[in-house]
């Protein structure tokens, strides 16, 4: 395949593997299950250790199929290196486990997937300072910015109340003090929206959910797009800075994320997640216009009391959603009127199933504040908007007509 042609995003996903030789003419990457690689000369063993030449070095630090999927997730958000993981919160825990010290400062979004809002609890107490702020608005991280701040860290669209960040403000904030962007990508996926084109260094995405697609693979990446100057950052190790600058941060990544603290992929589910890759945009476009069905139908229900879609009008952030991102995702959330209980409207869904997963090919749907939320308490969850009643819904892609009849249904009995 022509590396030099600029083809469309599923064109490029789709053959990404040709673009190297894969062995016997295979058309996917071949799973690799090996756990060490050897030489025949061990002076070439001690330069890839080196990293004086290209190669694979222990299972724990990639191998050939997993090398694979990370070019892919590099090609599709537009980056220049991708490390994965064994999970999506693998790839945000190895930021503070290679990044981050003690006395080192971060602001984050406090509206945030439940785990990674803990992760964050748990790097406060040992001894890095976390600021939660209202990232819709760029005053907010300004504001809390301090001269030992290291990384401002968002999602792009908040799940599960769809709150969307500042996200093009909050790059150029980044820009000009030097503080690496971290934007967690998962709920746009490199389809809708690339992180790159707003200043952001460091790119999450979960690849357990849209990426993947299917539900039957956990793994986690971080991308890094060029857009920091690791010149600029204090906490790079000397032996890392043998390499140009634009490779510090990945090679620190790879030896106290990967190495160090082994949050690896492994290559049987790198290869489901590359496959699944392959149709992410075609299931994108068909969940997203299912949420935006859906989202239309509930908000125009009388019995329904919010409905949290940055697609609706009525979104406190559709306009910047519109400017931004290619559409609007396929997660939203709804609150229902007082009197009808969750829990007996979810128990009435025929085609939606109860599980908290979410980028499925299926229509899944959980009763936030008693699930994934639960623990961080009523007062919490208050301050981050979450209703008692909140359902959130991962749109898959069943026919439209099925979906909005299957929620209204479960309205009217």
């Amino acid at each position: 395949m022509n590396d030099k042609k600029n083809y469309g995003f599923t064109t490029t996903v789709l053959h990404n593997d040709r673009r190297k030789n894969i062995e016997h003419g295979s058309l996917h990457k071949p799973v690799h299950n090996s756990v060490a690689f050897g030489y025949n000369d061990a002076r070439q063993l001690a330069s890839v250790f080196q990293g004086r030449e290209p190669g694979f070095r222990y299972g724990r630090q990639g191998n050939p199929t997993i090398s694979a999927l990370e070019d892919k997730v590099t090609r599709m958000e537009g980056g220049v290196a991708t490390l994965c993981f064994a999970t999506g919160m693998g790839a945000i825990g190895a930021v503070f486990q290679a990044l981050l010290r003690a006395g080192d400062h971060v602001v984050s979004s406090s509206f945030l997937f439940g785990n990674t809002n803990s992760l964050w609890q748990t790097v406060a107490g040992q001894g890095v300072g976390v600021d939660f702020v209202d990232a819709t608005d760029v005053r907010h991280v300004e504001a809390a910015l301090k001269p030992e701040t290291r990384i401002v860290f968002v999602e792009t669209i908040a799940n599960p109340r769809t709150q969307v960040a500042d996200l093009a403000r909050i790059g150029k904030l980044c820009q000009q003090r030097g503080i690496l962007y971290v934007v967690d990508n998962t709920m746009t996926t490199p389809y809708l929206f690339r992180p790159k084109d707003v200043g952001a260094g460091l790119v999450v995405n979960s690849l357990t959910k849209s990426i993947g697609g299917h539900g039957n693979a956990l793994g986690g990446a971080l991308t890094d797009t060029g857009a920091y100057d690791w010149n600029n950052y204090p906490n790079i190790a000397a032996n890392y800075k043998r390499n140009p600058p634009a490779q510090w941060g990945m090679a620190q990544l790879r030896a106290k994320a990967l190495r160090d603290f082994g949050a690896s992929l492994g290559p049987e589910a790198a290869h489901h997640i590359a496959v699944g890759a392959e149709t992410l945009a075609l299931r994108m476009e068909r969940t997203c216009a299912n949420a935006m069905a859906l989202a239309q139908m509930l908000e125009a229900d009388d019995r329904v009391a919010a409905v949290h879609y940055p697609g609706l009008p009525s979104h406190p952030q559709h306009a910047v959603s519109s400017e931004l991102f290619r559409s609007y995702g396929s997660l939203f959330s709804f609150e229902l009127k007082d009197g009808i209980d969750c829990f007996d409207y979810l128990g009435r869904l025929d085609i939606a199933v109860s599980a908290s997963n979410l980028g499925d090919t299926r229509t899944l749907v959980i009763p936030v504040a008693h699930t994934i939320f639960f623990e961080m308490g009523a007062e919490r969850r208050a301050s981050m908007g979450i209703a008692e009643s909140l359902i959130r819904v991962s749109v898959g892609i069943e026919e439209t007509d099925d979906l909005v009849a299957d929620f209204r249904n479960a309205l009217d009995a």
